[in-house]
């Protein structure tokens, strides 16, 4: 290792200092400033035979430990813009410290190479003039600059598309060195680092310690540090910030007025300083964990949110590797491997996050209705991976913006005889009516909705079977100028939202859940009609 230090005197280190180069017919030029040194601890068998010296008056120390003494030896060299020949150092025969001679330095002439201006890590930032009155400069040769390669990371994910979990674990970590690591939740994402840890690479694992976490997921972090014999890089919250929003508006706030704010606070603030030190993270996201906001993950993406190291749009990129794996497979890989994992799983919690915002989920529900499950489903993003909603599809508030689409772009969709498609007076004389004949299923959509194209295939089938049962399906593009409308008395939260109008009640039901396919969306029918 090389240790640079800048000094005002030479100090006496050991018994003797010897090879330094002295030539004392060439005098010193009168500008210069007193000497500084720079002193390079290095092996003996790789002293170099050149040297480069930057200005005259900066002295470099060569220093190489001998082991067979209790003294060390060291040679000196006359810095310059020029290289200087080791065969030119002669002895100095000295016990004792002495302050540089100014006349035995030599004025060489100075060369075109660039230099850069050197300082320790832990250098004062303020220097006494009397003392120092001028910086020590490195020479540092002229260097070509070479056009940065720009990776083309959509081409890599669809490389990857069909490639194992272990695979992308071993090209991800392979190519990004110490420069990536994994964020661990605590939950079912161990599997990453098992995976990391078959590929026998080198691995970072960082974590977000929001202060609310569960006290069985502390207990859980203890035993994946000590099962891989790792130490977790554990981020936490700015305390400053964390008593600003407790004291202002309490602690559990996030009730009332949504989780994002405590979210950021607590969780993407300190992720975000943590992934300013990484050009790559690697994440647990798969694409069945949400079908609202996690449906398109790729294994592989330049993260859309982040910034890393080198800073700028671009300059993070993310890896899902178990993007395409299912969860009950990633549960059959942790009992096959003997993994440990986080006890709440066996008391029917799925998606683990914070104590309060976090609930056991009951057979056949969706996983991620355990978390936040008092908002709407495409809110349940706590801003870690908030680049998964799509740009084109939300606005500030996780809800579509209708202003950007026009009939004349999109394509109507939910087209089908058994359907009925609502105008506003129509869903308005729904809304009035409080002894309704028939029940009603409709549903808020915008026709640009990625996710209420991807359910359209559902509702329709849904109709048809529902097709002279005596219940009524129905549709209302809740876009555009009928937004406001929709928020203020239809529930809408986002696209698509599903309402069940019952026979005997003004008031519809609004369906919560996630999933959408056609078992799930009769079985709420039946529940309720």
């Amino acid at each position: 290792h090389n240790l640079s230090l800048t000094l005002y005197y030479v100090f006496s280190l050991s018994s003797e200092i010897t090879s330094m180069f002295n030539e004392p017919n060439r005098p010193p030029p009168h500008h210069l400033s007193p000497a500084f040194f720079s002193i390079h601890f290095i092996n003996p068998p790789f002293l170099p035979q050149y040297y480069y010296h930057p200005q005259s008056q900066i002295i470099h120390l060569y220093s190489a430990i001998r082991t067979d003494s209790k003294s060390l030896t060291m040679a000196l060299a006359v810095s310059s813009y020029s290289l200087l020949p080791a065969e030119q150092l002669v002895k100095l025969n000295t016990t004792t410290f002495q302050p540089l001679d100014r006349s035995r330095v030599v004025s060489l002439s100075l060369s075109g190479k660039r230099c850069v201006a050197v300082k320790a890590l832990n250098a004062e930032s303020k220097r006494n003039d009397a003392i120092v009155t001028s910086a020590a400069t490195t020479c540092v040769p002229d260097v070509m600059e070479k056009p940065v390669e720009v990776e083309d990371f959509d081409k890599l994910a669809k490389d990857l598309e069909n490639s194992s979990p272990l695979e992308i674990m071993d090209k991800a970590l392979e190519k990004y060195g110490n420069d990536i690591a994994i964020a661990f939740s605590g939950a079912e994402d161990v599997a990453l680092i098992e995976y990391a840890h078959l590929t026998g690479r080198p691995y970072r694992v960082f974590s977000l310690d929001t202060g609310r976490l569960n006290p069985e997921t502390y207990k859980f972090f203890d035993a994946v540090e000590k099962h891989y014999n790792i130490r977790i890089e554990y981020m936490f919250p700015d305390s400053v910030e964390v008593q600003a929003l407790v004291r202002t508006k309490g602690l559990f706030s996030f009730y009332e007025d949504g989780h994002q704010e405590c979210c950021r606070v607590r969780k993407v603030r300190p992720l975000r300083r943590a992934l300013k030190g990484l050009r790559a993270w690697i994440t647990g996201q798969r694409k069945d964990q949400s079908p609202g906001t996690r449906s398109q993950v790729p294994v592989v993406q330049v993260d859309p949110v982040f910034e890393g190291l080198d800073g700028g749009s671009g300059s993070l990129v993310k890896w899902n590797p178990v993007a395409n794996v299912a969860g009950n497979d990633i549960w059959n890989f942790l009992r096959t491997m003997d993994v440990p994992v986080n006890s709440l799983h066996a008391q029917g919690y799925v998606s683990i996050g914070c104590e309060p915002c976090t609930r056991a989920v009951l057979p056949g529900q969706h996983e991620r209705e355990g978390r936040w499950w008092w908002e709407d489903a495409k809110a349940k993003e706590c801003g870690l991976h908030k680049g998964n909603i799509k740009e084109e599809a939300v606005n500030g508030n996780g809800n579509g913006n209708g202003t950007l689409h026009t009939n004349e772009s999109v394509s109507d969709i939910f087209n089908s005889n058994d359907i009925v498609s609502l105008t506003r007076p129509g869903i308005e004389n729904l809304l009035k009516m409080e002894g309704r004949k028939d029940p009603w299923m409709v549903v808020l959509y915008a026709p640009w909705c990625q996710f209420c194209q991807a359910m359209e295939a559902s509702y329709v089938e849904l109709a048809e079977k529902l097709a002279g049962s005596g219940m009524k399906v129905g549709k209302f593009r809740a876009d555009g100028d009928e937004k406001a409308f929709a928020h203020q008395e239809l529930q809408l939260g986002s696209f698509p939202t599903i309402l069940l109008f019952p026979k005997h009640s003004s008031r519809p039901i609004k369906y919560s859940s996630e999933k959408r396919d056609v078992d799930s969306l009769m079985a709420f029918v039946n529940a309720l009609r």
